[in-house]
Order: structure tokens, then sequence, then C-alpha cells
């Protein structure tokens, strides 16, 4: 074989496991046809995070006169901040490329395709391996409407020649409800549309009403229950009819309407590995697909799509397969964020998941941050944690307010650890913060299976 292990995808997941394979001193190659670094660092959650930064720049501004600063909110530089992000993401693809140089992996900069089980095309060169990883990631899909090329999806947002003046953003999960604060925060007219009665399906019930509250103050028109039918154009100008018979014209017309995996055309069925219904490859809890020495790990696998989870699973496998350290990946208390404005963070249960395992205590407290005493902002903070009645455990911890990310955050290593309630209780806050409130909550708002139907 030509080598011991070769990657297909160099994503996070990808060179994650590659480079740490080829530090247990395995002969490996990967392979990447697009860039280096995947999703996240080329059209994800770092570009987006640089753009969630400058809205709120925006709003900050707004804001300093409160606090005694003569600033102006002046007109924005879509160009100047399209081309700030695309230096600092060179300047991560190169890192990822130097990374997996200095581990000693062969570098290809091409398509990879299975030819049979242990053999690949890449760019036209045949390669074996012994064993092959699949880190293909996922990409956004269009909801087949009339029309709907006329729209753009997530991918092509990052490289928007100028802001649009009016946008409608057709989602409401992680991306649109990013997105929409973007847009909103640099100053479009922005209008979100999505089927449910409120957004983040799936997100604890509190937090996805904050949520929608913020959205609304923040001046985003919410469209609920609500599809797209279909887009035709006049112009620059997009007519979206929606399902409510009401027509909205904007300049941009915004697809976040889901992912899937990113298997087309890899020829898996060459080599045998089996797929599911969208295309998402199938594992066990070794990361193994159905032949046993081909392995898919990241969003391939539509298991949960995180760039963290993904980044763990290729170290995993390398250490597994390399490192005479088999070991399993947990997907049990893993915490995330959504970077709306303001953001919400989580780990753990929901309530409504929490409610299915028994009895549950629920603490939440609701109040206006320090910093929007002073401002008048109308934005609120709520903090919420679901404690397992029986045995005293902090089975979930959630929050919707400004730093919620970087406070969730320590809150997962204590949730990990099984952490109770009276833990919670006998930590000393640290004064003045929104953190603080996670160890003071004492007044029981509820106990589980009252007023908790998802909406």
């Amino acid at each position: 074989m030509d080598f011991d292990l070769f990657v297909i995808g160099g994503g996070s997941a990808g060179v994650r496991c590659a480079r740490i394979a080829a530090s247990h001193g395995a002969r490996v190659g990967i392979a990447e046809e697009r860039f280096w670094g995947g999703t996240c660092v080329n059209i994800g959650c770092v570009p987006k995070k640089f753009m969630v930064m400058a809205a709120e720049y925006g709003i900050n501004a707004e804001d300093a006169p409160s606090f005694g600063w003569d600033i102006g909110r002046g007109p924005h530089d879509w160009a100047k901040l399209i081309a700030a992000k695309d230096k600092e993401i060179s300047r991560l693809n190169g890192i990822y490329t130097r990374l997996l140089d200095q581990a000693g992996v062969k570098i290809y900069d091409a398509r990879a395709t299975f030819i049979d089980a242990h053999t690949l095309d890449v760019g036209g060169q045949r390669l074996t391996a012994e064993r092959i990883v699949i880190a293909t990631g996922g990409h956004p899909v269009r909801p087949e409407i009339p029309g709907a090329k006329l729209g753009i999806v997530s991918d092509d947002a990052f490289y928007l020649p100028e802001r649009p003046n009016r946008v409608a953003i057709i989602g409401g999960g992680y991306i649109a409800v990013e997105f929409a604060g973007i847009f909103a925060g640099l100053g479009a007219e922005t209008h979100l549309i999505y089927r449910q009665p409120l957004p983040l399906r799936g997100f604890d019930e509190d937090m996805r009403v904050g949520l929608a509250e913020a959205l609304t103050s923040n001046g985003i028109i919410l469209h609920f229950d609500t599809t797209p039918v279909s887009i035709a154009a006049n112009g620059d100008v997009k007519s979206l009819a929606l399902s409510d018979l009401s027509m909205l014209e904007v300049d941009l017309v915004f697809f976040a309407t889901g992912r899937v995996a990113n298997t087309g055309g890899l020829g898996l069925e060459a080599a045998g590995v089996k797929t599911g219904p969208k295309g998402e490859i199938p594992i066990d809890d070794m990361l193994t697909t159905s032949v046993p020495h081909i392995f898919a790990i990241g969003d391939v696998t539509d298991r949960l799509n995180l760039t963290p989870v993904a980044t763990a699973e290729g170290h995993a496998l390398a250490d597994s397969l390399f490192g005479n350290n088999p070991r399993k990946i947990s997907l049990q208390n893993v915490p995330t964020a959504v970077f709306s404005i303001p953001p919400i963070s989580t780990v753990g249960l929901s309530e409504t998941e929490a409610a299915a395992k028994g009895p549950m205590k629920i603490f939440i407290t609701k109040f206006t941050p320090m910093r929007h005493s002073i401002t008048g902002r109308p934005r609120k903070t709520i903090m919420k944690l679901v404690v397992d009645a029986a045995t005293d455990k902090v089975l979930g911890a959630h929050m919707l307010g400004e730093d919620a990310p970087e406070i969730i955050q320590g809150i997962a290593v204590a949730v990990h650890c099984g952490a109770t309630k009276a833990d919670f209780d006998r930590t000393i806050g640290i004064h003045p913060t929104a953190a603080e409130e996670f160890v003071t909550l004492r007044t029981q708002t509820r106990v589980t299976g009252e007023d908790i139907a998802p909406r």
C-alpha cells in the first residue's frame, strides 16, 4: 500500500486525524479539492463570527453615548469587512497546510474518489491505502420551489460584493438566526421566514421564546408559521411569495434551509460503503463504516454537526488506529452556541427532553444586563438550570444573553462532571457579572410537567 492511512477531506476532522496519525508514525496522505480548513474556517464558524462582531460594533456605537462617548454610527464599509475577513482566512488556510507538512503528511490539492475499497483516484493519480477516512463534510441545500436558483445559500454569503439593503432569510436554525443578526446589525431591512412558531427547533423552549423577542427588538421582521412558495426576479429585485399569501420585495433571498452530507460522486458504491437516506454515512461507536477499514468522521456522518465534535472524532480515530489508545467520543453533554445577537449557549438537556426522564426542578432568571440598565436598550438575559429532582444533578444549563458562549463553556465542565445544584449553590459568584446568576439561583420556578409542551 502507498499509505497506512489516507484521508479524504481537509476540514477540521480530516486535518486533525491526518496530523495525529502521522505523529504516531503512520504514513499518511490527505486530499482536499476546495480549501484547507473546510467549512468552519472558510465559509462557516470563523468568518461568520467576524461578521457577527462587525454587526455588534455598530450596536455598541449606538450605545456609546450613554456612557459619555461622542460616537456616531456612520455607514458600514462592507467591502472593507470582506477584505479583512479574506485576509485572515488565507492566513488560517496556510496554518492548516503548514501543520500537515510539519507532521509529515503527504498533501494533495485534488479531488479523491474511490476506485475500490483500498484504491483511490486522487487528481488522476492512482493511490492505495490500508485504511481510508472519509471527512468530506456537508453542503447547504435549496428548497425545491420555483425560482430557487435566484436565492443564495450560506456558502455564497461570505463573498457578496455588497451588502443588500433588503434581505429575506428562509429558515429558523443556527445559520438563519445568525445571519439575520448580521444583516440587521449592519443596517439591512431583514425578514426571517420560518415554518415553526419559534426559531431554533430542538432548543430549550424558554431560549426559543427569548430569542424571538430579541430578534424582534433588533428590528428583524419575523414571519413564523410561514414557508416560501416561489421567487421571481424583476431586474435586481426579487419577489418572494410566501405561504401566507403575502409578497416580499427584497434585494436578496438567502436560503438557510438545511445541509446534507457531501458524499455525491465519491464512488462509495465501488468501495461498498453504505449511506443513509440523505446521503450521510452511518458509523458505529468506533467511527467505522459498513467496510471495516473505512471510517467516517465529522459532518459527513450527520450526527452532531459541530466543529469541536469533528476535531475530537479525528483525534480519537487517529489514537485508536495508530496510537495504541482505542477510545470513543461521547456525544452526551456537548455544549454549543448560536451566535445570534444576543447569543444563545446551552449544554445538556432541555426541559422537554429532561421531562421524559422523570420529575425535574426548573430554575430560571430573566433580567436586564448591567450594561443596558444605562443604555436603555430593551435587551434581556435569560438563564436556566434543569435539575433532576431525585439526584439533584444539573442535567441542563441554558443561557440567552451577552457572553453566553464564554460562560456556558465553563458550566459545561461542571455538567460533564455531574455537578449537583448544591454544588452550584455553594460556589461563590464573581461580582458584578452575569455569570454569577448561575450560582445564585435559589428560587425554583416550577417542577417539570407544567407548561412545557413544545410549540
